[in-house]
């Protein structure tokens, strides 16, 4: 049986390098566009994001949805490792490490620009729609610190997946507040 995580890495990936943040580092270290501010452009003719490789950044929004669908199934993972072993509540570092990459996972999905867009990027006046309004100057806020979530979610994923393979391979035991 091929583990979810593995399933789902292919889609994550996918939302991470199409990622706005993640365009401007490799813009600049793969195809020097643009190299540097006012540095002229050093290719002759630019064609965007029209040709491949550069169009398959136009999928970034289904990225998005897809990476929406896996955060609500990691946070419900979250909520079921809070059982303990006869089925009741139970409580640990496990689970402080769980919870606290889901939390981390949601606020750099929200703060995606494709989230901006989705919650108030076509309206063309604020006034008619508060609700609409009050969530895109949220995720606005939210969006001035992408970069920064973007690499606190690298090692987020990175704990979290070692932590818990060092609990399923016996090498650690989770340490338990509560049983």
């Amino acid at each position: 049986m091929i583990p979810f995580a593995i399933i789902t890495l292919a889609f994550l990936l996918c939302f991470r390098l199409t990622c706005y943040y993640y365009r401007k580092a490799y813009y600049r270290s793969f195809w020097q566009s643009p190299p540097a501010c006012a540095v002229s452009e050093p290719h002759k003719k630019y064609s965007g994001e029209t040709r491949f490789p550069l169009i398959v950044q136009n999928f970034h929004r289904y990225f998005f949805y897809i990476a929406i669908l896996i955060s609500l199934i990691n946070t419900y993972d979250a909520v079921l490792a809070f059982h303990g072993k006869g089925g009741g509540f139970g409580f640990g570092l496990g689970n402080i490490i769980l919870v606290g990459n889901v939390v981390c996972l949601w606020i750099y999905t929200l703060s995606c620009h494709s989230c901006r867009n989705i919650t108030a990027g076509r309206l063309n006046h604020f006034s008619r729609h508060p609700v609409r309004h009050k969530l895109w100057m949220w995720v606005s806020v939210l969006n001035a610190r992408h970069m920064m979530w973007a690499w606190i979610t690298l090692g987020t994923l990175m704990l979290t997946d070692a932590y818990i393979g060092l609990v399923a391979s016996g090498t650690l035991t989770d340490l338990r507040f509560v049983h």
